[in-house]
C-alpha cells in the first residue's frame, strides 16, 4: 500500500466569505489586493485579480439566491499561489469550457468565455463538488506561479 505525502501551504490567509451578489465584486477585489500586497510583480497580482473576479462573478450568478460565496487562499513552499472560490451553487452542474456548437450552445458560450480566459491566465484551474453536500456546493480553484520581481521569467 501505497500513501500519498501531504504538503502543508507556507501560507494561508484567512478565510473570507460574501454575499453571492456581483455587487460585492468591488469588495473581493479590494479583499485580494489587500491580502496580497507585495506577493510578486503587479502584472502578475493584476492577473491574479481579474481570474478571481471571473470566477467569483460565476459563483454568485449561478449561487441559490441568498447564498454566500466564500474564497480560499494558500501559497505553497514552491510559490504555487491556490486561490478556491466556494458556491452554493442550484444543482448538480460543473462549471466548464463549452466544446458543442449547436447554436443554443453558442448562445450559452456567450456567457461562458470567462472560464476560457481562466484557462489561458492561470497556471491551473479546475473544480470539485465538495463530498459533503453533493450538487449544492462547488469550489472553482486557479493557480498561479509567484516570483518575486527579480525573479520573473524571461519572455521569449
Amino acid at each position: 500500500m501505497s500513501t500519498a505525502a501531504i504538503t502543508l501551504p507556507a501560507y494561508l490567509w484567512p478565510h473570507r466569505s460574501y454575499p453571492g451578489d456581483l455587487r460585492e465584486l468591488s469588495q473581493v477585489r479590494a479583499d485580494l489586493a489587500r491580502d496580497l500586497w507585495g506577493l510578486g510583480p503587479a502584472d502578475l497580482l493584476d492577473t491574479v485579480r481579474l481570474v478571481t473576479s471571473e470566477i467569483f462573478a460565476n459563483a454568485a450568478k449561478y449561487a441559490r439566491p441568498g447564498a454566500r460565496v466564500d474564497r480560499v487562499m494558500s501559497l505553497s513552499q514552491g510559490r504555487t499561489l491556490r486561490i478556491g472560490i466556494f458556491d452554493a451553487g442550484d444543482g448538480p452542474t460543473r462549471p466548464r469550457i463549452p466544446t458543442e456548437r449547436t447554436e443554443a450552445a453558442w448562445d450559452w458560450a456567450e456567457g461562458q468565455r470567462g472560464l476560457l480566459m481562466v484557462s489561458r491566465l492561470a497556471t491551473g484551474w479546475g473544480c470539485h463538488a465538495l463530498p459533503e453536500w453533493p450538487g449544492f456546493r462547488t469550489q472553482v480553484w486557479a493557480t498561479f506561479d509567484v516570483w518575486a520581481d527579480d525573479e520573473a521569467p524571461v519572455q521569449e
